[in-house]
């Protein structure tokens, strides 16, 4: 590749050479977008199913579903009961119509799991009984109701007591975790807040407990729950993910993990957890590494370079293990991860290339401005958002080729059938093509889904402008 600076609007251009055939390609994946619809009541879900279906979404993460109390985003982590579905977000018969309103749909529905604790409720109780009193008292007095929405067993009796718990046998009884980078300290130990926080009794994963985390999975299942994201996994032992997510749990279900890092290979988190995780268990993940590769391609002084194979020096998760995203819910919303918000057009050029890209699986968040920072509100339905979707949703299978890339810009191709090229400097950037030897094709219009740019090629060499903190994202018509 050959870098010149060419006198047109005094912009750096990038030749390439007419034996060069693009700096990198992988083979094609295919992987459908799932849209994590974040503290949405399952009737939200439901009444959206159509227009869901019709932006190109093909499966839909909801939050947790299990009986637990408290308005706040944060309570629906902090689970009571598997055996009943009873929370502000709607009840097991909420669930399971909005299941069905989305399989109508062709839509798939994922759950999120929180299997490491139970719901802190020291401020209220001493035990370790759960749900506790008062829970199996409300029980009680809605007999009927809660029975037509009981999952599985007895919900007249407890489910979980002091001996189903990390520390409860202890001398000095549970202890917070004090090491993060400690892998037995992490998952043996509670997740705690500030002094005299108690912290989330920490699950054992005994027999018993696993027997019920198993029967709640296989329920979910039974209505029609495809695929789960393991919350906190970073927090549980292997072997006790291991033990619940046994090979009939997982058959024909995408399960995936959430474990922060800050880094791919050689980061301690990476190594100590992420790493294992994946090998050990054969889950897929939220793809932190690419993730940092993205933050640290679009800062101030950083380089699209980055994002030309970042899987190839240990970056990125393969194509097949990977969740990725520009955002996760716990970023904006806990204020230890908010260090790693990006700026908002930076974070609308990541999503043109987790969506633009060949490989993993993307996934977009939207909230209902649970943060405050009026970002991620119906982002879903954005228009910008849709287009970036339809232009995965129709690159599918398709092979990717790096074309291009400089400091400023990353130029890439989806076969000849799509072409994304995303601009993060604050000048416009002319990039120079072999359509000869990139195998475009000449006398098609190739359109742009965020704009109205059509490119049509008809000479060997042609000038992609890619615009000032802009992306395109081409189609062959």
């Amino acid at each position: 590749m050959v870098e010149i600076l060419k006198c047109k609007s005094g912009v750096k251009t990038t030749l390439l050479a007419t034996a060069t055939v693009g700096i990198f390609s992988i083979s094609p994946a295919s992987a459908d977008v799932i849209l994590h619809a974040f503290n949405w009541k399952y009737d939200d879900v439901a009444s959206k199913a159509s227009q869901i279906a019709d932006l190109g979404y093909k499966k839909v993460l909801v939050s947790p579903a299990y009986k637990s109390t408290g308005n706040q985003w944060w309570a629906r982590y902090q689970p009571q009961d598997y055996r009943v579905i009873d929370n502000p977000l709607g009840d097991t018969a909420d669930f399971t119509a909005m299941v069905n309103a989305l399989r109508a749909q062709g839509v798939e529905t994922y759950a999120d799991i929180v299997f490491n604790h139970m719901a802190n409720e020291s401020a209220q109780r001493n035990d370790l009984n759960y749900p506790g009193a008062a829970v199996l008292g409300n029980y009680a007095s809605q007999p009927e109701y809660y029975q037509s929405i009981t999952l599985f067993g007895d919900v007249t009796n407890g489910l979980f007591g002091a001996g189903d718990f990390h520390g409860s046998g202890d001398p000095q009884g549970p202890q917070c975790i004090s090491n993060y980078s400690d892998v037995g300290d992490v998952q043996y130990n509670r997740l705690c807040g500030a002094p005299p926080d108690t912290g989330l009794p920490d699950l054992d994963p005994n027999n018993w407990v696993v027997e019920q985390q198993k029967n709640y999975l296989t329920e979910l299942k039974r209505i029609g729950v495809t695929g789960f994201r393991v919350d906190a996994a970073k927090h549980m032992s292997n072997y006790h993910i291991n033990q619940v997510f046994d090979t009939q749990i997982k058959n024909d279900t995408h399960v995936f993990g959430e474990i922060i890092t800050s880094g791919g290979v050689g980061n301690g988190e990476y190594d100590n957890f992420l790493a294992p995780y994946i090998n050990q268990t054969g889950h897929s993940a939220y793809d932190f590494p690419l993730f940092a590769q993205l933050r640290s391609a679009f800062s101030p002084g950083g380089s699209m370079n980055l994002l030309i194979d970042p899987g190839a020096y240990g970056q990125a998760l393969s194509a097949a293990k990977a969740v990725t995203f520009s955002v996760t819910h716990d970023i904006p919303l806990n204020d230890p991860f908010r260090y790693q918000i990006m700026d908002a057009t930076d974070e609308t050029l990541a999503n043109a290339y987790i969506l633009g890209r060949d490989g993993g699986t993307p996934m977009l968040y939207s909230d209902h401005n649970e943060s405050g920072d009026n970002r991620w509100n119906d982002l879903y339905q954005r228009n910008d958002i849709a287009a970036m979707v339809s232009f995965h949703n129709q690159m599918q299978g398709r092979g990717m080729t790096v074309i291009s890339a400089s400091d400023c810009y990353l130029l890439f191709k989806r076969d000849h059938n799509g072409i994304v090229g995303i601009n993060k400097c604050g000048s416009a950037q002319d990039v120079w093509v072999d359509t000869s030897a990139q195998q475009l094709w000449w006398y098609r219009d190739y359109k742009d889904v965020l704009s109205a740019d059509v490119q049509t090629i008809s000479t060997q060499w042609h000038n992609f402008n890619l615009p000032a903190r802009g992306a395109r994202m081409w189609v062959m018509q």
